[in-house]
Parts: C-alpha cells; structure tokens; sequence
C-alpha cells in the first residue's frame, strides 16, 4: 500500500513538469506547422503522393502566397509564378485574385509558356500588361502550338485595393509559366486514335501536368483529335459522349472510366472493344495502370473480346529493303547488297531518279534525273508516265498503294497529287485526285512524304528561302480515297532544310543536301520543341530511314552510310537515292 502511495505521489509531483513539457511540445509543433504554411517563394519541387492521379512521382511546387504590401506589379508577377502550383485547382493562385474573381477564373482553360516576362504600365489607372516573349500555348485539351523566339503575347490585368492590400480584379482565364517551370511539371503523352480502317493507332501528342495525366487524356480523347488530325483520324468514342464524373481514379491498377451511360449501353461489342484498346493504348505510358474498365454511371460495362476486333497496329513497320538506283536502273538494296526488282521492266531509257516502292503491292514509282517527270511501274509492264511539270516532289507510297508528289500546276499554285498505279490495265486511266491547299499558296513543295500508316504527310516546303516543316493530316472519302489535306502542325528546325523522312510514327529526319559541305540531319519529335542534331557527315544528299533511330542512312558521293551512334559508318558503293518502302 506505502508502494502505491509513494507512486501516486511520485506521479502527482511530476505533472507540473509533464504539463509544461507537453505545453512547449505543442508549442513547437505549432511553429512547425506555421512554418510549412509559410510555403518557399522559391518554389522546391516535392513528389505528389496521389496514387490514383496517374504518375505516382509527379513533381510537385509550392509557390509562395501574397504578401502584404506587395506592388501591383508583384502581384501580378507572383500571381502567374502561382502558376507552377497546381494543387488545389491552382490554390495558391486563386489567393491574388478578389474573391468574385477567384470563383470565376478558369485555371485550365490554356497554358501560356514563356521565355521570358515583363509588367508593363498602360497608362490608365490600375490597368497594366503582362508582355510575354511566347514559347509554347497549350489549350485545354493538352494540344500545344509552338512559337519561334520572338514572338509576344501581351495579357490585360486590372487590379484593386482590397482591405490595403492589391488583389487582381479581372484577367483573362489560363496561367503562364516559364518555359523551364513547363519543362518539369508538364509531359508530352500520346493519346492515341484510328485510321478510318481501324487498322492502326495514329499517336496525337499532348502536353499534360504529369500528376493529372490519366483524367487529363480521357478528357482530351474524348474531345476529339488535335486540329492538324481532324478528318483523317476516327475515334471509337461517338461525338457527344463525356465522362460521368470528373474523375478516372484508378484503383488496383484499374483505371475506371466512367462514360455517360446511354451512349456506352448502345453501342455495339465492337465499338466497346475498340473504345477499350483506344484507352489501353492511351494509358500505356502511365505507371499505375494496368488495364481499363469501362464503366456507365459507376456500373462496369462487360467488354468481351469475340475475336472480330483486332488490336490496331501501334507501330507500323516498313521491310528491311529499300529502292535505288544502279547503273541508271531500279535496283533492290538489302543487307548490303544490291539484286534486280523482281519482273521489271529496264527504265534506264528515261534516266531514273528519287524512287519510291508500295509498302503494299510490287508497284514503284521515280522521277526522271530533271525531277520534271514522274513515272510508275508494276511488274511485267512498261513504265507509264503518270505527270509532267516544272518541278516535282520525291514520289512517296501509303499503304493505301497511292503514290503522291506535289509541283506547281498549270496556273503556277503548288498542287498536291495522288496515283493509284496498280492494278491498273495498261492503257487504261490511272485514278487521279489534285489537291490545291490554300496554306501551300506561294510555297516550293521540297519534300512530301506519307506516314507509315498513311493517315499524315511530311511536308518541306519553301518560300522566299525559308524552309517550313510541316505535319498535315490526310483526309479521305469513304473509299479511301484522298479528297484534302488538313491544316498542319509545324514542326521547328535549328537550320534550313530540303528533306526529310519519317523515322517512326512520333518522329521524321530532315536536313539540306549539301554535296560539297558537310551536312547536319535533325531528328524532329512531334513529343518535344526541340530539334535533335545527328553527327555532321560530308557531302550528304539523300536521307532514308528504315524503322527507328538506328536505321537511318544517308547517301553521297562516297557510298551509302549509315548512322552508327556518333558516326556514319560506310556501307555500299553504288547505288544512290536509296529508300525504304512508302
């Protein structure tokens, strides 16, 4: 019993120490936490612990909060430094703004990148301009449009006194952050559509914040392709259908894509098949998710694979061969070796150059060596002449066995032409379509090749000596026919160029021939802004390349080269104007 005592009244003489430690404990747990409020004004960059979001380690910044008796100017510049801190719908953001503006203002409607940024007076009260040197924008659906250096976008801000301290009054919707902030916090993801065949995935790139990516591409794909895409790519998804909650959680490496139900439950097997690989393509880059459930107002919607669906092919290749040129007649070039094409007729007669091969059929196409005159050919007939004109463009093949080039037309507007040679009676008219687009108007078509599943085209143009190159969709009729090209996207070079190639289906090679310098080929990815240069290499004048970065050749004087990690290596002598199928 004295044991008790003396222990109750051992803890009774404690409890004035334990109420003051537990006091000042507190005490520093609440520095602590008023110390993480106080977020760094320069922005360290944590890792988002979201699970479902799609990137478990997205990268995460805190940007700093108003202080008080900031300058206008301050306020604005912090307000879009505000920008780089996506939690909370741009919480920390919405903080600059007055209360009315705050509700209203759209975070998510674009997203300006810039290089740089300046406040700039207006000369009315309260009124300034954020002048911005443009880099990229990047709209709500992740479709991101490149600027060259140089060129502004001024933004109007009116601000107001609130309680003594000035907050933003009116501004237009979206944020804008520096092209490094862009860099760390957005990634380029392919969301994924169809061939009008449904025969092959076609990638449309967008700019998504990494730790939002799943909800982010659902919505964009369900929205439709990009513009440049628009009528030459289908989707599964019916137009009209959104999602049933502003979500796609993902749970158990299921990402659950809720749909509006009626649209879902109409639909037929096949449709919910296709909508299902369309998403599981779209998904594959993201980390935490396995596969994809289909759900109509939060109920799981069977998907079952009869085996009348085929997965669409994600990446098409070309054959290992390629055409040329030997002894003024069409040769096959293969493992380093050179063979006759098989059952062609001789064409040394009309002094063939640049020649192309169907990736489909054994029909072939070629320019005459003044680039005046493009011929086709299938075996066991003579060569027929399928246009004349000033000026043509290496012939290119799509799998759709059409053979395109382009040349100014009878008027002098540059045309864009289409052939389908095979399976054609000689003697009989070879299908024809002319394509006039008006954003071609006043250019020099250089180069125009069709991509590997021949729903786009590769197009390097000129005009008063400046070189573009350009991504343009294919639009077709229902029969597959070409019927109008697409306004393009525009790809950005380090230096002028006269052709190019496509590498794979997210990327094409160009560079200027140059028999006398050594020339520089670019690597362009539709995935970045940013031009890879490749090992310079004397006296190039013709690029091919075969299925991605390491079947890429070049051709010269010397032989046949090709690229070989930070070299060329020396392959054949012989043959010239090399290409591979398409």
């Amino acid at each position: 019993m004295s044991s008790r005592r003396s222990s109750r009244h051992s803890y009774l003489a404690r409890r004035p120490f334990l109420l003051k430690a537990t006091i000042s404990l507190l005490a520093v747990l609440m520095v602590i936490l008023s110390s993480c409020a106080q977020i760094p004004r320069s922005g360290p960059v944590g890792k988002s612990k979201d699970e479902s979001a799609g990137n478990p380690n997205a990268p995460v910044f805190f940007p700093p909060p108003p202080h008080p008796g900031a300058s206008p100017a301050s306020i604005i510049e912090d307000f879009y430094g505000a920008g780089s801190g996506y939690e909370g719908d741009y919480a920390v953001a919405r903080q600059y703004l007055t209360q009315s503006l705050s509700v209203s203002w759209k975070s998510d409607k674009r997203t300006l990148v810039f290089r740089s940024a300046t406040v700039v007076k207006t000369g009315v009260e309260n009124e300034f301009k954020y002048q911005l040197d443009l880099a990229y924008a990047v709209d709500a659906d992740g479709v991101a449009t490149q600027f060259p250096e140089g060129t502004t976008e001024t933004i109007p801000v009116t601000l107001e006194q609130v309680d003594g301290e000035w907050r933003i009054s009116a501004v237009p919707d979206g944020t804008a952050i520096p092209e490094e902030t862009f860099k760390v916090i957005y990634a380029a993801q392919p969301i994924y559509f169809y061939d009008p065949t449904f025969a092959y995935a076609v990638p449309d790139i967008r700019w998504f914040i990494k730790k939002n990516t799943v909800k982010a591409m659902t919505s964009a794909l369900l929205a439709g392709p990009a513009p440049y895409l628009r009528g030459a790519v289908v989707s599964a998804f019916p137009s009209g259908m959104k999602l049933a909650r502003e979500s796609v959680p993902v749970v158990s490496g299921a990402a659950q894509v809720d749909l509006s139900a009626k649209e879902l439950v109409d639909a037929s097997a096949e449709d919910r098949q296709r909508m299902q690989n369309q998403l599981t393509l779209t998904f594959r880059s993201q980390p935490d998710v396995v596969n994809v459930q289909l759900r109509a107002d939060q109920d799981l919607v069977r998907v079952e694979d009869n085996g009348s669906v085929l997965p669409p092919v994600l990446e098409k290749n070309v054959p290992a061969r390629q055409i040329a040129v030997d002894n003024e007649e069409l040769v096959r070039y293969e493992n380093n070796r050179v063979s006759a094409l098989p059952d062609m007729q001789a064409v040394a007669g009309l002094n063939p150059m640049a020649p192309a091969e169907s990736p489909t059929s054994q029909a072939v196409a070629f320019l005459n060596d003044a680039g005046t005159v493009l011929y086709s050919m299938i075996p066991g007939q003579p060569a027929r002449q399928l246009t004349t004109r000033s000026t043509l463009s290496h012939p290119s093949f799509s799998p759709q066995d059409w053979v395109w080039t382009a040349g100014p037309g009878a008027n002098g507007a540059t045309e864009v032409v289409a052939f389908k040679p095979s399976d054609v009676p000689q003697g009989q008219a070879v299908p024809t379509v002319t394509i006039t687009p008006s954003w071609l108007s006043g250019r020099v078509v250089r180069d125009f090749r069709i991509s590997r599943e021949g729903t786009r085209a590769l197009v390097v143009s000129e005009m008063n000596g400046k070189s573009s190159v350009q991504v343009t969709g294919i639009v077709r009729n229902p029969d597959g026919t070409p019927k109008d090209l697409t306004a393009p996207l525009t790809l950005f070079t380090s230096s002028p160029v006269d052709q190019g190639v496509w590498v794979n289906s997210t990327t094409v090679a160009v560079m200027k021939a140059d028999s006398t310098q050594n020339v520089v080929p670019e690597l362009l990815s539709l995935t970045s802004g940013q031009p890879q240069l490749l090992p310079a290499w004397p006296n190039l004048t013709t690029i091919s390349a075969g299925n991605g970065l390491d079947q890429i050749f070049g051709q010269s004087a010397a032989g046949v080269f090709q690229r070989v990690g930070n070299g060329w290596e020396l392959q054949l002598k012989g043959p010239v104007d090399p290409a591979f199928p398409g």
